[in-house]
């Protein structure tokens, strides 16, 4: 009667339910144990993955990183297009745009100015730069096309800088007035103390200029614009008329 029901007089099993019970028995003893933490042995954990690491996304797209404090990408000129797009097509936006001059730079660079365009994406909080190495006189295609916000960064490193940017819809001056001459950020710019006057009507005195920063004086530039006389009205910013330049 035991055998029948799968069990004895002493609680035990028997048949198939009892060979199931020592095989489960087997490989819980079998099992390794948690080890116990001794107490104030603090608890490492694995390192997160690092967002900053690109290296996927460069190898995805046939990228060659340079050498920089943040995630840079050499691209050509040629190829800056496509990798815009492709990098859009991923979730990221322009940033912001900047160019440089390495004429005076002590190490060796691979040509004069480069560009640098700031990508970022907003929902990984991933950031990459963009460097193209230019030649004077060397054109860049405008990410126009791809972001408009390149509008007015372009613009601005095209009067500052006079890097042209071909198939931009509107390049002009942003902040120097139409009639000077030269580009203020390049190098070769002369830097003598004749006052600037600027597009919104700002005039920058160098003695001034410096007498703020001395503390002799609370201003740091002399303003002789209009609003500051008390006369004008504000004025917006022009806007590029429908269907672009005319």
């Amino acid at each position: 009667m035991d055998e029948m029901t799968g069990g004895d007089k002493g609680g035990k099993l028997t048949g198939r339910e009892g060979m199931a019970q020592s095989s489960q028995s087997s490989a819980q003893s079998s099992a390794p144990r948690p080890v116990p933490v001794p107490a104030g042995v603090p608890v490492v954990l694995a390192p997160a993955a690092d967002p900053r690491d690109l290296t996927p996304l460069l190898r995805e797209l046939n990228l060659t990183e340079d050498d920089a404090a943040e995630p840079t990408a050499v691209v050509t000129p040629d190829a800056l297009l496509e990798v815009a797009r492709a990098l859009k097509s991923r979730g990221f936006m322009l940033m912001d745009s900047v160019g440089v001059d390495y004429l005076a730079y002590p190490a060796a660079r691979p040509k004069r100015f480069a560009v640098l365009h700031n990508i970022y994406h907003p929902q990984g909080g991933q950031r990459l730069f963009l460097r193209v190495w230019l030649d004077d006189g060397e054109t860049l295609p405008s990410l126009y096309p791809v972001w408009k916000a390149a509008n007015y960064l372009e613009r601005e490193v095209y009067d500052l800088l006079g890097v042209e940017f071909t198939g931009h819809p509107d390049l002009r001056k942003v902040l120097t007035p139409d009639d000077l001459e030269g580009h203020p950020l390049r190098k070769d710019f002369p830097l003598g103390e004749s006052p600037t006057l600027f597009r919104d009507g700002r005039f920058l005195d160098p003695a001034t200029f410096r007498a703020g920063l001395t503390g002799q004086n609370s201003g740091l530039t002399g303003y002789r614009g209009e609003l500051r006389r008390g006369q004008g009205t504000d004025r917006l910013p022009p806007v590029m008329p429908e269907g672009g330049p005319k």
